[in-house]
């Protein structure tokens, strides 16, 4: 194919021609994203906010979330609902993450937006109810151990408190000089530093024995599942499975390789085009057998999608052309002769051509040529022997053979002893009415008439 196979004209054929088809692969797309709905689609989701309260460094706060989504919280969850499923099964319905601050929000998901909520909130609660125990377990220990600590501090404080009193009424004895004013005032800024610090340890101490987790409101019941929904992957299945098609065909347009080209066409069979003739499009396919092939011949049609398909001729004109191939055939042999007319046998638009120019010789008087018309089979062309015959024709449809096909004809004429005369090129053509009232008398004598009764070549 060439360049114009990415323009639009091109797409208005596929859809014209193809629709049945797109239509069909719509439909499986639907069905395929239907199908995927049942895994791709997560249903309701909502979630809700807990705050840690207290100072939290960021390891803490990530191992808050994996605690909010372990075994005994979602367990005792999952008693507590009673929807007879395990712990292990909510695991892929609950999710925490940690967001700004000491915040983490906690998910769920369920098919209705009823039970989403009621998971989202009975979560956070077995998770707060967690922690907290967890805390309160591990918190004896961590008291008892910082209150010792604490008074072990106190009697240090205590003990320096007392050196640097007896260090200062020392230096009070010793009488009042510039040295000892100094000293007496370093002394008295580190029993400063002392209480603050002792201040600051009780007030950290007290604050973490405060610190816990509180859930800032309950979980907001969704209104809408959430995306991908089934309509969505529905559509975006129908939606895709027609441009894989439509895509589909525009790659096998350019994979094509059948020659339509009049040059490389009379290139590939070493023989000149002696023209090409109009034949109406009915639509023609090779007939498809069995219920399978009707079936693929109602969703493919019966016309290849990208078959050229020209402007009707009425039957006066249509002869004319039908006589100049045939003058052109009698410049081409010895007359009177016999000619085979070798149709490829899946080419039946080049058949009705092949068997309209062998009437319109029988009948001419002024022919002086027999057409004899053969099938031949492209894939392994074989030509009965040339006989009294003074050589041979090829009729196809443009666009319809390969370069490899047509050598393959013509090298079976030159193993049959044939002379490959030419070939005649037949083109789809749009149906045009029989006016009323024409006579075929007239159109018979207007295309016996001079070559030049019509102004363009054949």
């Amino acid at each position: 194919m060439d360049d114009d196979l990415v323009r639009l004209p091109v797409l208005g054929r596929i859809l014209r021609r193809r629709w049945r088809l797109l239509t069909v692969l719509a439909v499986l797309g639907a069905l395929v994203g239907a199908a995927s709905s049942l895994v791709l689609s997560p249903g309701y989701v909502t979630s809700t906010s807990i705050l840690l309260q207290g100072p939290r460094e960021p390891d803490q706060i990530l191992t808050e979330t994996q605690i909010a989504t372990s075994s005994v919280v979602l367990d005792r969850t999952a008693a507590a609902l009673a929807w007879g499923v395990s712990g292990t099964d909510l695991a892929r319905s609950v999710t925490a993450e940690a967001v700004d601050g000491n915040v983490i929000e906690l998910g769920a998901t369920a098919e209705t937006p009823e039970k989403a909520q009621q998971l989202t909130d009975q979560a956070a609660a077995e998770y707060v109810t967690f922690s907290t125990q967890l805390a309160g377990n591990s918190g004896d220990a961590a008291a008892q151990l910082q209150t010792e600590l604490r008074e072990t501090l106190q009697q240090r404080v205590t003990a320096t408190n007392e050196r640097i009193t007896e260090l200062h009424n020392s230096i009070a004895n010793q009488g009042t000089t510039v040295e000892s004013v100094q000293i007496s005032t370093e002394l008295e800024a580190l029993r400063s530093a002392l209480r603050d610090a002792m201040t600051n340890l009780t007030e950290a101490g007290e604050t973490s024995g405060q610190s816990k987790q509180v859930v800032m409101g309950p979980a907001p019941r969704p209104a809408a599942p959430a995306s991908p929904t089934l309509l969505q992957l529905v559509a975006a299945g129908a939606a895709l499975f027609v441009l894989l098609g439509i895509a589909g065909h525009f790659v096998a347009a350019r994979a094509d390789r059948r020659l339509r080209a009049e040059s490389d066409i009379a290139a590939a069979l070493g023989a000149p085009l002696l023209g090409d003739v109009d034949v109406p499009d009915i639509g023609e396919t090779p007939a498809f057998r069995g219920p399978l092939g009707r079936l693929r011949e109602l969703v493919l049609g019966r016309r290849p999608w990208n078959a050229e398909v020209r402007a009707g001729l009425d039957e006066h004109a249509q002869g004319v052309r039908d006589q100049r191939v045939l003058t052109r055939l009698r410049a081409a042999t010895s007359t009177p002769s016999q000619v085979l007319l070798l149709v490829p046998d899946d080419d039946l638009p080049a058949h009705r051509v092949a068997d309209r120019l062998a009437a319109a010789a029988a009948t001419d008087p002024k022919a002086r040529i027999t057409l004899r018309v053969t099938a031949v089979a492209v894939h392994r062309p074989t030509v009965d022997d040339a006989g009294h015959l003074s050589g041979a024709v090829v009729v196809l449809t443009s666009g319809s053979r390969t370069a490899w096909e047509l050598v393959g004809i013509a090298e079976a004429c030159a193993d049959s002893g044939h002379a490959v005369l030419g070939a005649v090129l037949a083109y789809r053509a749009e149906p045009v009415a029989r006016e009323r009232g024409s006579a075929p008398a007239k159109a018979g004598a207007a295309a016996a008439s001079s070559d030049s009764a019509m102004a363009g070549s054949a």
